[in-house]
């Protein structure tokens, strides 16, 4: 499929996370994602990645449950599981012209860089500045009913 879109010319961009509760962040980060080219891969952190990343309590809602929420943001054109920690294997194999990251990266601190740099892509930064996060969204919520 991807390769049948690069040879229509299109300009693929793959973006990732754990998208465990969507936030006004991760739509900005995901519009930012498409301005980079004409089809955005999105791939979430399995369950099972995000367990092994350590998130205490996590995730909140099912991998199932978070794809079937982003399948319904217009931005999105093709969603993908994965278990890794890291999204290298699927970058090697659809090779996207842009890995778009959220601003709490910078160019050099990207962990797929040199996985993205070694077939030719670009690493885009987008989104506004990094200050939602669903961390601290389940902290308030759990914390709401503290006096």
């Amino acid at each position: 499929m991807i390769e049948t879109l690069k040879k229509q010319g299109k300009r693929i961009v793959m973006a990732n996370g754990c998208f465990d509760v969507l936030h006004v962040g991760h739509i900005r980060y995901l519009r930012g994602a498409k301005r980079e080219g004409d089809v955005l891969v999105v791939a979430v952190n399995s369950d099972k990645s995000m367990i092994r990343l350590g998130k205490p309590n996590r995730p909140v809602m099912s991998d199932d449950e978070r794809v079937e929420i982003l399948e319904s943001l217009e931005m999105i054109d093709y969603l993908t599981l994965f278990d890794e920690p890291t999204v290298d294997s699927l970058l090697l194999k659809m090779k996207p012209h842009v890995h778009a990251k959220g601003t709490d990266y910078t160019q050099e601190s990207v962990p797929e860089r040199e996985t993205v740099l070694s077939y030719g892509g670009e690493i885009a930064i987008v989104g506004d500045a990094k200050r939602h996060s669903s961390t601290a969204i389940i902290e308030k919520i759990a914390n709401s009913g503290r006096k």
